[in-house]
């Protein structure tokens, strides 16, 4: 085979090559021009979060700078959207007190909320001999003398959103509750459940994704 036929063998194959790369490129391009109209039309909101209660048995300090938790929270989590569905996925819930976390975290299971769908979870708050800043747990002592402890319950994982059979990739999920909890306040003393008392609070939370 001459020189010639093989150079030209070699253009159309790279001619043939720069159209497929093109036209690659071109569906990419259009597949996702037409997901961010989606989106943009659908105008996508946040999942919306309300503290709705918390119930504590064991909130107090052993030492100055150790501090031992044992709280059930109950968080409703309500999907606004008419379109676009959630999935959970890894969630996780713990208190903090005065920036410092005073529980382990504990998994919330993984689930999917459908259009305006409202979902509640209930997760057990644990944290034993957890060690604090010493100006921490005389703080937290003190805040019970004076009758309400100020907790932040938060909530991380991810979240995957869902518009016809579209699935999105996974995006953070960062739930922040305040919890001004009215301990031993005796204008609200709270509901006496067994060896616990119930605080209800009904707080709405910050969510960001």
């Amino acid at each position: 085979m001459s020189e010639k036929v093989c150079d030209h063998h070699d253009t159309v194959r790279r001619n043939r090559a720069r159209r497929c790369g093109a036209a690659l490129l071109s569906l990419v391009f259009l597949v996702g021009l037409t997901v961010l109209l989606v989106w943009a039309i659908l105008q996508p909101k946040k999942p919306r979060f309300t503290l709705q209660d918390a119930t504590i048995f064991n909130l107090n300090t052993s030492a100055a700078n150790v501090i031992s938790a044992t709280v059930q929270v109950t968080v409703s989590s309500r999907n606004p959207n008419r379109r676009i569905g959630v999935y959970y996925d890894r969630l996780s819930a713990y208190a903090t007190y005065r920036s410092q976390q005073i529980s382990y975290s504990t998994a919330i299971p993984a689930v999917y909320q459908g259009h305006r769908d409202v979902n509640v979870w209930s997760p057990f708050l644990y944290g034993v001999d957890v060690p604090v800043a010493p100006y921490n747990g005389a703080a937290l002592a003190q805040d019970r003398a004076d009758g309400a402890v100020s907790l932040l319950v938060k909530i991380n994982g991810r979240v995957r959103w869902k518009v016809g059979s579209f699935i999105s990739g996974r995006y953070h999920l960062h739930v922040a509750c305040a919890a001004y909890i009215p301990v031993g306040n005796s204008k609200n003393s709270g509901i006496v459940v067994g060896n616990a008392i119930r605080y209800q609070l009904s707080q709405r939370c910050s969510v960001n994704v």
